[in-house]
């Protein structure tokens, strides 16, 4: 009797299910940019699709998430309840800061989205080509001036990949760093710099109102509904994406980590999440595991690479 009794108790305890996890997700930026747009999005994500109870979102900014990412660090070690969004701008602040904590400290979990860049002039600009446009950095380097966002983040790798993709020595690119986009986009518009890049998002509007010019994009192959080449089409061996990340805190048990993929792989493979990336133009470049691990490692190599070309890091 006893037996059958305990194995009733046993039976009962594993059809319970397990309860879901609740999250707190650093966004180390302020609020209302990239990061924080997609750590928003995951805790509404999350919650909604009933993947976890509860998602909170803190927002820790400073030195292109290289403070979040230090104080993430050092306060999640085996917290499996601690997630912090990441991407390539962190790469290139971790190098350019020299960083004292990389993304080896933390358990990088999957890629999430991606963005390619776009490279743009005020429709009033007597530059109508990418192939103008590179002539005249060709002839006088500073003369051209690029806006763009932190110094040593995607958009200024782009511009020295593309300089040295057409030629031109990196470090003489004349790249004037804005702390957000609405300043950069500023400034391009008012013609106070020659040619600006960014994510395609970030001009579409723009382009589509005819205040500026597109005059090519980073990706590999055309963007459908983009009338622009590709700088692959223009003859310069340049490919960039802007992508971004999560990853969970350090000395995850491999329990841990397999539980937390899982949850963020049934968020990146629901229908909100798929609706949520149509509605604000991120491409779905879900990665996880293993292959993740390789493409990021793959990503720092040729960033600290560029970055010397650009001459930011020795």
């Amino acid at each position: 009797m006893k037996h059958r009794i305990l194995a009733a108790l046993l039976a009962s305890a594993i059809a319970v299910p397990a309860m879901a996890a609740d999250y707190t997700i650093i966004a180390p930026a302020n609020p209302g940019g990239g990061w924080d747009q997609t750590a928003r999005t995951m805790q509404q994500v999350l919650q909604d699709e009933k993947i976890s109870s509860s998602v909170q979102v803190q927002n820790v900014p400073g030195a292109g998430g290289t403070i979040g990412l230090a104080q993430f660090a050092s306060q999640n070690k085996g917290n499996a309840n601690a997630l912090i969004v990441g991407g390539y701008v962190m790469v290139g602040a971790i190098l350019t800061n020299n960083a004292p904590v990389t993304l080896k400290d933390v358990t990088p979990i999957a890629r999430l989205t991606g963005e390619y860049e776009a490279i743009v002039v005020p429709a009033s600009s007597e530059i109508e080509t990418i192939d103008q446009l590179v002539a005249k950095l060709k002839e006088n380097p500073g003369a051209v001036s690029w806006a763009g966002g932190s110094a040593g983040g995607v958009d200024h790798i782009g511009v020295g990949m593309l300089a040295k993709a057409a030629g031109v020595d990196p470090t003489k690119i004349n790249y004037i760093a804005y702390s957000g986009g609405g300043e950069a986009l500023a400034a391009i518009l008012g013609s106070q710099v020659t040619a600006g890049i960014s994510g395609l998002g970030e001009f579409q509007s723009q382009v589509e109102a005819g205040t500026l010019r597109l005059l090519a994009v980073t990706s590999p192959e055309p963007i459908e509904g983009i009338e622009a080449p590709t700088l692959k089409e223009a003859g310069l061996d340049v490919e960039l994406q802007n992508w971004r990340m999560v990853a969970a805190g350090p000395d995850l048990s491999a329990e841990q980590k397999a539980a937390i993929t899982a949850d963020v792989e049934k968020m990146a493979k629901s229908a909100e999440w798929q609706e949520q990336l149509k509605a604000k133009g991120w491409s779905d470049t879900f990665l996880a595991g293993d292959a993740f691990q390789a493409q990021l490692d793959k990503e720092i190599t040729a960033t600290e690479a560029v970055l010397k070309d650009i001459g930011l890091v020795k």
